[in-house]
């Protein structure tokens, strides 16, 4: 377990980003994404008939929608104790192998730093 308060503020930033998206929009996951350029990307998980995404690749989405080149970062607070790896793979595809994701409770512990190598 990584405590928050190891993180650097940047870092710390996604995640009380991702925090503060999963509460305000009600839903299982929120997640933030941090780019080339320190430009942060905010999403909560989705769920429609028609439309399923978790809240990471919902942020990778926005990111790439909104020009990112690369990713530095990304954070996700969720219940789950592992993340899928279509998400790791969403964020490999934009940040490359050594972009870490961290994954955190709902206080905003961070419970695992996840490479997506």
């Amino acid at each position: 377990m990584t405590e928050s308060t190891d993180l650097g503020p940047e870092d710390r930033k996604i995640v009380t980003l991702a925090r503060s998206a999963r509460a305000r929009n009600g839903v299982p996951e929120g997640a933030a994404v941090r780019d080339e350029t320190g430009r942060t990307y905010v999403a909560g998980s989705v769920a429609l008939d028609s439309l399923r995404l978790s809240a990471l690749r919902t942020a990778v989405a926005m990111a790439v929608a909104s020009g990112a080149q690369s990713l530095e970062a990304a954070a996700v607070v969720s219940a789950a104790d592992a993340l899928p790896t279509e998400d790791l793979a969403a964020v490999r595809d934009l940040g490359g192998a050594g972009t870490p994701v961290f994954l955190a409770g709902a206080d905003g512990t961070v419970r695992a730093t996840l490479g997506t190598g």
